[in-house]
């Protein structure tokens, strides 16, 4: 199983953790875990988690509710085997026989390629102790009414909304047999919205990320939906072939976070990737793209803050429970156009020779200062396409990452600065890295919500961008 996969895996068999909460409290659960571990080594993670959401369709709230999940997960190391035992809505009785498991298969197990001593512990985190704030259906209470006049805008232009708000608000507990005691309070919002004509033939998506929902403008959503429906009352069909095309945020977005998800060290040290150097090595310190482009991630951006230290529930090719506790700071993945780091653990860092630089879980990516934004983007097209959204990525080929996947939602075709109709559905066939060293123009960066990754990465800044030749490969009947 690839990393991409791991992430998906991993993510689906959590998401729907419900049950009883657990009887003891998180801080309690850590410190009962490592009491009870007779290996040589133990970690312990908690995590407690909670979601709101809204439903909708048709301009009316279909559903609202809440939900709460608990897991404990237990990395035993015996020497340099690592067992790992997992468990939701976990009671007291239990931990005892969770322990125990891990540290049988931690002595049962082959050493770990990726062994390395713990990271040790320092001052634990100040609200360690604090108990646990769940989310609730109170984060919508300024939402909800702007949503409610959204739909009667909507119905009184003829429209209809569908779609779906969530928020969530996960807090980790990571417990070291070397001293470590973290917490992490990661607040998860997101809102997607779909406009729909009456008849229902024409269709027009977005969707935005918040810490709360007291930053969303769902009046500007409606109205950038309105239009976009708007500009589909025309329809241009098109063949298939290479366009100057405008890719907004969010697409930028699915594209830069499928980039990341690939660029381990492991893999490109073993010729697995287009990160790979031709005759070993990889290709850090490479120009990729022509436009001082950056690709970074901190923990400390401000909207979009992610966990400062590394949470690994399991190792991976691109993550090491041995590194569990090990602090995060910002990172240059590409720097004015060239590669700076891979996802490093401390074990591939050392195969590598380059510095020890995991993954964090926000990007953001920025070009020459003073970027335009999608709207003067248009402005100064004389002919080209303007794509809303990309949908169904998948590898094909992951020595160059050539990707392939479909538009959804609105493909516009841009003539003289102005948008002059819809234009039909593509498949499409790029690499990210390659299309780096083909962009003529980078934007101005903002805060957006990935379309096809949305479930698994929603922390991410990008700008708009114009590829003077995106490679449309065939005409799509989807819708």
């Amino acid at each position: 199983m690839n990393e991409r996969s791991e992430r998906i895996g991993k993510h689906g068999s959590s998401a729907g953790l419900t049950g009883l909460p657990v009887q003891t409290s998180p801080q309690e659960m850590v410190e009962r875990a490592l009491e009870l571990s007779r290996n040589d080594g133990c970690v312990v993670l908690v995590d407690e988690g909670s979601t709101a959401n809204l439903r909708f369709a048709g301009n009316t709230l279909t559903t609202n509710g809440v939900a709460r999940s608990s897991q404990l997960t237990v990395i035993s190391i015996a020497g340099e085997g690592v067992g790992v035992v997992s468990r939701a809505s976990v009671r007291e009785e239990q931990i005892a026989d969770i322990v125990a498991a891990a540290d049988a298969a931690a002595r049962d197990a082959q050493p770990a390629e990726d062994a390395r001593p713990l990271v040790e512990g320092g001052p634990a985190s100040p609200d360690w102790g604090d108990p646990v704030r769940p989310t609730d259906i109170g984060v919508f209470e300024g939402f909800a009414p702007a949503l409610g006049e959204a739909f009667a805008a909507a119905e009184a232009g003829g429209r209809r909304l569908y779609g779906f708000a969530e928020h969530s608000l996960t807090t980790t507990f990571l417990g070291t047999s070397t001293g470590v005691r973290l917490r992490h309070d990661q607040p998860t919002g997101r809102l997607e919205l779909n406009a729909k004509s009456a008849d229902l033939k024409r269709s027009a998506w977005t969707g935005v990320s918040t810490q709360d929902f007291t930053d969303v403008d769902v009046a500007a959503l409606g109205s950038s939906l309105a239009q976009r429906l708007e500009w589909a009352k025309t329809r241009v069909d098109l063949p298939a072939g290479r366009y100057e095309t405008l890719l907004p945020p969010s697409a930028v977005a699915d594209l830069m976070i499928y980039m990341f998800w690939s660029a381990g060290a492991r893999d490109a040290l073993d010729g697995r990737s287009v990160f790979a150097k031709p005759g070993g090595g990889t290709r850090v310190g490479e120009q990729l793209a022509t436009l001082p482009v950056t690709l970074s991630s901190d923990p400390g951006t401000a909207g979009i803050a992610c966990a400062p230290f590394v949470m690994a529930h399991a190792s991976s090719r691109q993550s090491s429970v041995f590194d569990n506790g090990l602090p995060l700071g910002p990172t240059d993945w590409i720097k004015d156009g060239r590669l700076e780091a891979l996802l490093q653990t401390r074990y591939s860092a050392e195969l590598s020779g380059l510095a020890v630089t995991p993954g964090i879980d926000n990007l953001v990516m920025n070009g020459p200062g003073g970027g335009r934004s999608l709207e003067e983007m248009i402005a100064s097209t004389q002919h080209g396409l303007l794509v809303t959204c990309l949908w169904y990525i998948r590898e094909v080929d992951p020595q160059t990452l050539l990707v392939t996947g479909l538009t959804r939602d609105g493909v516009y075709l841009v003539e003289h600065g102005e948008v002059v109709g819809e234009v039909n559905n593509f498949r499409f066939n790029e690499s990210p890295v390659d299309l780096l060293g083909r962009l003529t123009e980078v934007g101005a960066g903002e805060r957006t919500l990935p379309r096809e990754w949305n479930d698994y990465f929603q922390r991410t800044i990008m700008p708009p961008v114009r590829v003077p030749d995106f490679n449309m490969s065939t005409v799509s009947q989807a819708s």
